[in-house]
C-alpha cells in the first residue's frame, strides 16, 4: 500500500482548476487562491484540509497514516505518509479537500466520480 508521487499529480490532474505553487521544500495546491493541500517530496507527505472531526477521527484510528498538522479557520488539517495509503482512499482525501475549498459551482461541475477514475 503506497501512492507514488506520479499517482498523486495524476488525481491532482483531475481536479478542476488546482494551481500549484512552489516553495523550497514543498509544494502547495490551491483552487481560485484558496489553499487546500501541501505535499514535501522530502517525507513523503500530503497535507490535507479536512473537517475537524475528520481530522480527529483519521488520526484517531490510524496514526500510523495520518498526523494532525495544523487547525485553523475552522478547519482541521491532516498528514498523510503515501507509503500508508492506498490510492483510493487518497483520491477521496483530496476530493474532500479540494472541495472544502472549491466554489459550490465548481464542485458541481466536478463529482468524486471524475476524480475516482484516476
Amino acid at each position: 500500500m503506497t501512492v507514488t508521487v506520479r499517482k498523486l499529480e495524476s488525481l491532482l490532474g483531475r481536479l478542476a482548476e488546482v494551481q500549484r505553487s512552489e516553495a523550497r521544500d514543498y509544494s502547495s495546491f490551491s483552487v481560485r487562491g484558496k489553499r487546500f493541500g501541501y505535499f514535501w517530496p522530502r517525507t513523503r507527505t500530503v497535507g490535507l484540509k479536512q473537517e475537524i472531526s475528520e481530522q480527529l477521527a483519521l488520526v484517531a484510528e490510524r496514526p500510523d497514516v495520518f498526523e494532525v498538522q495544523f487547525t485553523a479557520g475552522g478547519f482541521g488539517w491532516v498528514v498523510v505518509y503515501l507509503d500508508k495509503i492506498d490510492a483510493d482512499e487518497l483520491a477521496e482525501l483530496l476530493y474532500e479537500a479540494w472541495r472544502l475549498s472549491a466554489p459550490d459551482e465548481l464542485v458541481e461541475e466536478t463529482p468524486f466520480t471524475k476524480i475516482a477514475r484516476a
